[in-house]
């Protein structure tokens, strides 16, 4: 691994953390946002569904712009709009600006969603681009294991507003970074023929191509799965099992762990095996994991040991699906990179909020609902699977194998 590869990955992973960072940090500071501003708490939790909201909306136009004027200017673009909504948001002087202003940071963030994705595709395919998808994952994954605990310091230590200078600060150095750390990878020279109306033409060649939007919605799914998770959690495991706020934090951020360790071995497998094998493997594992777990809860018992046993491993498998089935969607779509991982964003972020909004349907504080929302998308993910590769013959496992 060269000194220039692991710079890439650690300029690309913080970019894409800015915005989780943002909103992880912030959810311990809601019942606190509600007293302070008089609003109600489902007028506070609207200023983190827009957020989700330009998460699917965002990266559809972020895509083209990418691949038509370059991933820095981007890039740079998202980060100063991020900036200034973060601003916003520290002095929003009730919830309805507070709304806008997360709105906009949301737009802003969206950009470290799509094109990093794209910088990979630029820079490397098969095995490489795996092993760089999954250290930019390693950084990446900072975010659930820090940012609530860092939130919850930053906020009892200077206020909820606080939050928002910090990751405006985070925000300043990002940009920096991407200034220093990062070459253009889409130069002059081949984004001749891009254009929004080429966009549009891409988007509706890879919403119909099959694999691509299988493995998008694969990949989805397993982020449906989190979303469901983070959703639900907290009120289970503080109001159900009745731990504190850090010992939740710490259950959160242990499956975190378990998602980026495995995730790390994600380019060592692809090489030696091929990645359609290990996409296979990998939703086994994770469909096996999440169904066994919920049956055994359904079956009465519903310790929270058989749940954090049940989410650690699962979770671990999702950890090898997650860069897996990224690389292998855009691996025939170098040329409309761009295009190809706003699509997938949008799909695995429209996936992931039906899946919370369903799944708050039957919440009900106890455990059982939110593992069976959590095994019905690892259930649909490997259904899918089975129907998406079923006549793939997976290059790369052809190639391994001569």
């Amino acid at each position: 691994m060269t000194s220039g590869f692991l710079r890439v990955a650690i300029v690309l992973g913080l970019i894409s953390a800015i915005g989780p960072f943002a909103i992880d940090m912030y959810l311990p500071a809601l019942p606190t946002i509600g007293a302070d501003l008089g609003a109600s708490p489902l007028a506070v939790q609207m200023s983190l569904v827009v957020v989700f909201l330009s998460f699917a909306v965002g990266p559809l136009f972020v895509g083209p712009l990418a691949d038509i004027y370059g991933r820095k200017p981007v890039l740079y673009g998202g980060l100063v709009v991020f900036a200034l909504a973060s601003v916003g948001a520290a002095l929003a002087p009730d919830v309805e600006w507070l709304i806008f202003f997360r709105l906009l940071q949301g737009l802003g963030s969206s950009t470290g969603m799509v094109v990093p994705r794209a910088v990979v595709r630029d820079l490397h395919t098969g095995a490489e681009a795996t092993k760089l998808m999954s250290l930019l994952m390693l950084v990446f994954s900072v975010s659930p294991i820090l940012a609530p605990l860092t939130g919850s310091f930053i906020i009892e230590a200077f206020g909820w507003r606080a939050v928002f200078w910090a990751v405006t600060i985070a925000a300043v150095l990002a940009f920096f970074l991407l200034m220093f750390g990062l070459k253009e990878t889409r130069p002059a020279e081949r984004r001749g023929g891009s254009s929004f109306a080429v966009a549009w033409a891409g988007y509706k060649l890879l919403s119909v191509h099959r694999t691509f939007v299988g493995l998008s919605l694969i990949g989805g799914l397993g982020v449906a799965s989190f979303f469901v998770y983070l959703a639900n959690s907290s009120f289970i495991i503080i109001n159900h099992y009745g731990m504190s706020p850090s010992a939740y934090s710490l259950l959160f951020s242990v499956n975190a762990v378990s998602f980026f360790a495995v995730s790390q071995i994600s380019g060592w497998l692809t090489e030696r095996y091929g990645l359609s094998r290990v996409v296979r493997f990998a939703v086994v594992g994770f469909a096996a994991a999440m169904l066994a777990g919920w049956a055994v809860m359904a079956a009465g018992f519903a310790s929270l040991a058989v749940m954090c046993v049940t989410l650690f491993v699962g979770y671990g498998f999702l950890g090898l699906v997650i860069p897996t089935t990224s690389v292998l969607a855009m691996e025939e779509h170098g040329e409309i990179a761009g295009t190809a991982a706003a699509l997938m964003g949008t799909l695995h972020m429209v996936t992931g909020v039906v899946a919370m909004i369903v799944a708050g349907v039957f919440a009900n504080d106890r455990p059982l609902p939110m593992m069976t929302g959590i095994a019905v998308c690892a259930g649909l993910a490997l259904l899918l699977t089975l129907l998406t590769l079923k006549r793939e013959p997976g290059r790369q496992a052809v190639a391994a194998a001569e």
